[in-house]
């Protein structure tokens, strides 16, 4: 049976024009990029979601006008939060995608992005007012209404200093250029540092699926720490200074162990398998307060589906999942390269694969990485 294809959430624009003229270059607006827009979740459930301790989540109130701001993080019990009545909150709800299942459906209908470069989905939910004032993220989102209305003021401005008396990151001077009002299904791209300021007009849900950008400075740190635990067994090579001279400066710092530090670290990053092996185990290592529930070793041999928590990914040498490492080529690849793009194995794919290919997929399901599927 031939599958039905995904409605775009792009409007008239491909997939590949978005990436080549808007990506990371200019804003997009998309009116009804979801036709007939309903919340995901309700109200009440969100509310739910918030409660619990290992979801993250924001509630921020306050009036630009005022600048009465005030933040806190949850989890919330229902009865902590201010009345539906009250004008100027908002409460932030991040990784719903892991936790709903039609939210994670949603976050795919996003993957002619890479799925190395998604963060998450949170849900704003705001009463009339509300917001977290003018801002910028280091982050390319799309923000999607669901519910109600909400009118953005965006601008390019380069001009991101922050403001220091307010407990959150607010611009010092933001001057909008264009204003937008998004009702249900409307949906609103923007590229990393471009100003904005998103108030309720109404009650109203947003939707805003982020997605992650690395600085080279946490990039670096994180791989370099990764491929000293790669280090297979203890060098010999230790540092030897037979020719050291009696210190007359005995703090200052040898230039002959700062040319073997140097040539420690060279001689690491050398070794661009494990770099990339390194790289692509950093890239889908789930976020900390994410966990996958075990079960009893199952009968592998339907069909396969990857639990809406797990990230997969693959390179030219290796397949990732959630932050381990496998080797693999030919069939064997081919076969965990499919499961990985299509989140999905059918019955038929599986019976085809190897020995090994089926042994790490029972242990995946035994994880709770991925489940049996119709």
């Amino acid at each position: 049976m031939k599958k039905t294809a995904v409605p775009s959430v792009l409007g008239q624009i491909s997939p590949d024009v978005f990436m080549r003229q808007y990506w990371q270059k200019k804003p997009l607006l998309i009116r009804q990029a979801v036709p007939d827009m309903k919340p995901l979740l309700s109200r009440q459930a969100l509310l739910a979601l918030a409660a619990q301790p290992e979801v993250e989540s924001r509630l921020v109130t306050g009036d630009i006008k005022t600048s009465a701001w005030t933040f806190r993080h949850g989890p919330f019990k229902p009865r902590s939060l201010p009345p539906f009545s009250r004008s100027h909150w908002t409460l932030l709800v991040q990784g719903v995608d892991l936790h709903d299942a039609q939210v994670a459906a949603l976050r795919d209908r996003f993957r002619f992005v890479p799925d190395a470069r998604l963060d998450d989905v949170m849900i704003s939910y705001a009463t009339n007012g509300g917001g977290v004032g003018p801002h910028f993220d280091s982050y390319d989102v799309f923000l999607l209404q669901a519910h109600g209305q909400r009118r953005w003021r965006i601008s390019p401005q380069k001009d991101l200093r922050l403001r220091e008396d307010v407990p959150l990151k607010i611009l010092k001077a933001f001057k909008p250029t264009e204003t937008f009002v998004l009702e249900a299904g409307d949906m609103l791209y923007l590229p990393p540092h471009y100003a904005h300021e998103g108030v309720a007009v109404g009650e109203c849900m947003t939707y805003s699926i982020g997605f992650k950008a690395e600085s080279p400075e946490s990039l670096a740190r994180e791989l370099l720490t990764r491929l000293a635990d790669m280090e297979p067994e203890a060098s010999s090579a230790l540092y030897k200074d037979p020719r050291q001279a009696a210190a007359t400066h005995p703090a200052l710092i040898p230039l002959g162990l700062q040319s073997f530090a140097l040539e420690a670290v060279q001689k690491a990053i050398k070794r661009q398998s494990d770099v990339r092996c390194a790289l692509g185990e950093f890239l889908s290592e789930p976020k900390s307060d994410v966990w996958f529930e075990a079960q009893p070793a199952p009968d592998q041999s339907g069909a396969v589906r990857l639990d809406d928590k797990s990230k997969m990914l693959y390179d030219q040498d290796f397949v990732f999942m959630n932050g381990e490492s496998w080797r693999c080529q030919g069939a064997d690849a081919r076969c965990l390269r499919r499961l990985a793009d299509k989140r999905a194995l059918d019955e038929y794919q599986i019976a085809k694969a190897s020995d090994e290919v089926r042994h790490l997929l029972v242990s995946w399901l035994e994880a709770g990485w991925i489940h049996p599927s119709e």
